[in-house]
């Protein structure tokens, strides 16, 4: 198989655990009346995560996420045809987490909780969060860069970045549901017909993502 069609396919394999997992959490806390919680949530994203950056890692960089992609793209670390490819492949694979989820819980469930789809939290506007989330987002892709990208990176592992994502929705889950990623808002929220606010899912981590890519390529990244 060529290398980049191992690269997109384990982006697609790779996004599409990440979600069924942490969105699955959202659903499996409805079911079970909150025993899940926000730090069951929190520790199921950040965990799966931190395993999927781990095992896929060394062949695709583990993005998982258009926003990370978007961030390593302005580095000039990935080329942009690669990189829309990426893209697409994670869209693919969140849509794939989708509908996994549907199959795996009640309609009942998946109609309340729009499969664990990030909504905007009631007395939240929606410039506040775009800021949230481009600040959540911010914190991810640095975390990348630091932990992953940068030659002088302490090898932890993806368990840097699953942690951030971890923190990160300790702090923004209640408010924006801290997605962090377009694809992890797009997936579920193709299946479930949820498009609240969707575009804050977007510009809030693609900003957030590209101004992570370039303030540590520009001002962090030791150059050659």
């Amino acid at each position: 198989m060529e290398n980049n069609a191992k690269k997109l396919l384990v982006e697609f394999i790779g996004t599409c655990i990440f979600f069924y997992i942490g969105a699955g959490a959202i659903i499996t806390d409805k079911f079970s009346n909150g025993a899940v919680g926000l730090l069951g949530i929190a520790l199921a994203h950040g965990l799966i995560l931190s395993v999927m950056v781990s095992v896929f890692g060394s062949i695709s960089g583990a993005h998982f996420n258009p926003a990370v992609t978007f961030g390593v793209m302005v580095s000039k670390r990935i080329s942009a045809p690669l990189a829309l490819q990426y893209i697409v492949a994670q869209l693919a694979g969140g849509v794939l987490a989708g509908v996994l989820l549907r199959l795996s819980f009640s309609a009942e469930l998946c109609t309340v909780t729009h499969l664990g789809t990030p909504a905007v939290a009631s007395g939240v506007s929606l410039a506040t969060a775009v800021l949230i989330e481009a600040l959540l987002t911010f914190f991810l892709v640095t975390s990348v860069f630091g932990t992953a990208i940068d030659p002088r990176a302490p090898k932890i592992g993806g368990f840097g970045i699953g942690l951030t994502v971890m923190v990160d929705i300790l702090v923004g889950g209640p408010l924006t549901g801290a997605s962090m990623n377009p694809a992890r808002t797009f997936g579920p929220a193709l299946v479930a017909g949820f498009w609240e606010a969707h575009w804050v899912y977007w510009v809030g981590p693609l900003i957030g993502g590209g101004l992570a890519g370039f303030v540590y390529e520009r001002f962090i990244m030791e150059k050659q």
